[in-house]
């Protein structure tokens, strides 16, 4: 390790083995905004999301029970997932290490088991978990620390899915300029259906098991914080939700299924033109909806499964649009938006490439 990156301090792994993941987020202390007021304070500008932090409470019996569902349904091609993107690294990243840098919180479980994987290959790979924020950009202080310890070359970013595209922009916006990095970096997701990432597994949106839980699988931290005193973007740790975490048991246990799997075909980069469809099928979906629910501001807009279930647990959901109610990968969404009284709308094929989404509710 770097003298930069012993220097920093940071919560550590979290509930995580500590060989997973290096959380570069210093620990933060702060007050809890209510659901309502933190929407006042966001939509009227007065606030920006990343400088609030909600209450995160205990999921449910329920809510636990289809996760157990979602796990039993989709574990095993969330393996299959992992093993064809780590082949397509060990292929892409021909220097002596990989840099695994994860977003705080969806690509943390992916990245895990793509360090586990890629070790299982015989290749030197570390895994970092590291802050990004709409409109505020990466964590440049973590970002430096990785790049002084392991070059940029093979530094590849990992998120869990893309829903508009908006940190695949971000991360764009954040590197511009910096010729360490091609113009389209390497942003590596399980499931790309707007077409932003650099490699995905699929475009499909489909219900990932972890992205239907928060802090208990993704080592008990919060999304990240932005330092209004400089340094290191920063979390709060949740230890009140310790005797609920199941972390490790989930990335345990999707790394036994991997294990099970002989050679799997690796995953592809888009081309241009499947690119272009994807990013112009998603957009167009966007801009319908934007028109039809007369939305000025397209973050109101969370579309896929993983957004639109985000949204309702921690926003102030007005619509829920899914393109049918008898999918079984939206049951855990049907259930929050029946226990918070929000109606859903069955839209079919006017949902494109997606199979829900959330329109967050307008405060004016």
């Amino acid at each position: 390790m770097t003298d930069l990156l012993a220097s920093l301090m940071t919560v550590g792994s979290g509930s995580y083995a500590s060989a997973d993941v290096h959380f570069l987020l210093q620990a933060m202390q702060m007050q809890v905004t209510d659901v309502e007021e933190k929407e006042r304070l966001i939509q009227t500008k007065q606030k920006h999301y990343s400088d609030m932090i909600g209450m995160e409470h205990v999921p449910t019996a329920m809510h636990m029970t289809l996760y157990a569902r979602a796990l039993a349904q989709n574990g095993k091609r969330m393996a299959t997932d992992v093993q064809a993107l780590a082949q397509a690294l060990n292929a892409a990243c021909h220097g002596p290490s990989i840099a695994l840098v994860s977003f705080v919180r969806a690509g943390l479980p992916l990245g895990v088991l793509l360090r586990r994987a890629l070790t299982g290959m015989g290749r030197d790979a570390h895994h970092y978990g590291v802050s990004i924020i709409r409109d505020r950009g990466i964590d440049r202080v973590a970002l430096e620390a990785i790049i002084q310890a392991h070059g940029a070359e093979n530094i590849v970013f990992v998120d869990g899915w893309t829903g508009k595209g908006a940190i695949s922009g971000e991360l764009k916006r954040t590197l511009a300029g910096d010729d360490r990095f091609a113009p389209e970096p390497r942003l590596v997701v399980l499931a790309d259906p707007c077409g932003r990432a650099w490699l995905a597994a699929s475009w499909d949106d489909w219900l990932i098991p972890s992205g239907i839980l928060g802090a208990t699988v993704s080592g008990l931290v919060s999304r990240s914080i932005w330092p209004a005193q400089g340094g290191l973007h920063g979390c709060v740790v949740y230890d009140h939700l310790q005797a609920h975490d199941v972390t490790r048991e989930f990335v345990d246990q999707i790394e036994v299924e991997r294990r099970t799997l002989g050679e799997t075909l690796t995953a592809t980069a888009w081309t241009v033109e499947q690119r272009r469809e994807l990013q112009l099928g998603a957009d167009g979906v966007v801009t319908a909806l934007a028109a039809r629910f007369a939305i000025s501001n397209l973050n109101r807009i969370k579309p896929g499964i993983a957004e639109a279930t985000r949204a309702v647990l921690r926003r102030v959901p007005e619509h829920v649009l899914v393109r049918s109610r008898d999918d079984e990968d939206v049951q855990l969404l049907m259930h929050l938006t029946d226990s918070a009284g929000v109606t859903v709308e069955e839209a079919g094929a006017e949902l494109g490439p997606y199979r829900a989404v959330t329109i967050i509710r307008s405060v004016n």
